[in-house]
């Protein structure tokens, strides 16, 4: 266990500096209500014969007083269950839908991914569709011509360039949209579940812009259903539920609270707590690679041994916690695993008193071929109720590389003998 006076870790010091950083979003008691028809009259023939039938509506209220701020460089996340706001919340901040009172400031330029194919014509081709979508991000049209190969390249769709997007599969469409918005390079993105869309290979590129984005101190808000990619990437995060906020700040305790929300008196048929029970067992304070040297890596050398780092906080008194770590491929499958029991690292009782500080380190002999791999942590504990709670967390993603690459993920080593048998003539 680290002592008591070891530093504090990288993401606590930018949550600190980012209160500090100037307000690019502020929202003031926002409201957002929808009147909704209770009889729909769709066709001419309903018109006809009912001309002067009254059409009651209903009102959906979607936002009720949210306010909050966005600083510079921050990655704000919004959750919430289906039908809480959350989109409602983004489109009102891209100005898709108009508020009905509060107040909205916002600096800077302004690129959302929102919703599939908004801001696109789909009689226009995709040359045509970049550029009209630059100019309405800002920039100049002579500007916009001229990012278009970063687009398409990021996108992968040059070949498909001057074809109309309404022949382009909702795939194709999603790459494009994500790529306008990247190479705007604009000071705030608005991004909703952008990650629950296409190929395992684009969310990992996804992934992999939002972490350059952030290192530049790029400023994003975020709309998921994902707790992981919160926890991974999110300094502070907001809980919608009923179109009112529930919650604003720890992005742990936005997460814990979206699983309550969830999964709250969960029960099997026979009326038992379920067997497993999403939860937030821990803070992750820190997770780092490091090579045979000690020395923080981000990439790992193939066929060289190195260790694994994880330094987390307890955030409850957690009974026989035990750690289990996966590494994925690209697409998304388990390639190997280890665990970690705490009672094997204290030796003693199996509790973890809230607040106390556990780091794992896990001496690897690397067996992996070269290319992008994952690591993903399980971490489960025992609850009064018979129940296991599982925390599931994204830590990190690493290239292994090297010369040897090779089919699969892993090479393997073993004693091969050929021998070559003469056949007897008849």
């Amino acid at each position: 266990m680290p002592a008591d006076d070891d530093p504090v870790p990288s993401n606590v010091n930018r949550r600190a500096h980012l209160r500090h950083e100037p307000v690019l979003i502020e929202v003031r008691d926002l409201h957002k209500t929808f009147r909704i028809p209770d009889q729909r009259v769709d066709t001419l023939k309903e018109r006809v014969t009912h001309p002067l039938r009254q059409i009651e509506y209903r009102e959906l209220k979607a936002l009720r007083g949210i306010s909050f701020d966005v600083h510079q460089g921050e990655f704000f996340g919004i959750v919430g269950r289906n039908g809480s706001g959350k989109s409602t919340l983004l489109k009102v901040l891209a100005s898709i839908y108009r508020a009905d009172s509060g107040r909205i400031r916002m600096a800077g330029r302004l690129a959302p991914f929102i919703e599939l194919g908004v801001g696109f014509n789909a009689e226009l081709t995709a040359r045509e569709n970049v550029e009209l979508n630059g100019v309405m991000m800002g920039l100049g049209r002579r500007e916009a011509r001229r990012r278009l190969d970063s687009v398409l390249d990021f996108a992968e769709l040059a070949e498909f360039v001057d074809l109309k997007l309404k022949n382009y599969s909702s795939g194709m469409m999603v790459r494009l949209a994500f790529a306008v918005m990247v190479q705007a390079d604009a000071d705030v993105m608005l991004v909703d579940e952008v990650l629950a869309v296409g190929d395992a290979a684009f969310a990992q590129k996804c992934t992999d812009v939002f972490r350059e984005k952030r290192s530049a101190g790029k400023t994003l808000v975020l709309v998921t259903h994902d707790m992981a990619s919160v926890q991974a990437f999110c300094d502070r995060a907001m809980l919608i539920h009923d179109g009112e906020q529930r919650f604003l700040g720890d992005p742990e305790e936005a997460a814990l609270r979206y699983y309550r929300l969830n999964f709250a008196g969960h029960r099997d048929g026979d009326g038992q707590a379920t067997v497993s029970v999403p939860d937030v067992n821990v803070n992750l304070l820190d997770v780092w690679l490091e090579d045979e040297s000690g020395t923080r890596v981000d990439n790992v050398e193939q066929s060289k041994t190195f260790r694994f780092n994880l330094l987390a906080e307890a955030r409850q008194e957690m009974n026989a916690p035990v750690f289990n770590f996966h590494c994925l491929n690209m697409d998304g499958h388990w390639v190997f695993a280890f665990s970690k029991a705490v009672e094997e690292i204290s030796g003693e009782p199996q509790l973890v008193a809230a607040g106390k500080r556990i780091r794992i380190v896990a001496e690897i002999e690397n067996p992996l071929v070269p290319g992008r791999y994952a690591l993903e942590c399980w971490i489960s504990r025992s609850r009064d109720e018979g129940a296991m709670a599982i925390h599931i967390l994204r830590l990190l993603d690493f290239f292994v590389f090297g010369t040897k690459p090779g089919a699969g993920n892993i090479a393997m080593t073993g004693d091969v003998e050929t021998v070559i048998e003469t056949a007897g003539l008849h």
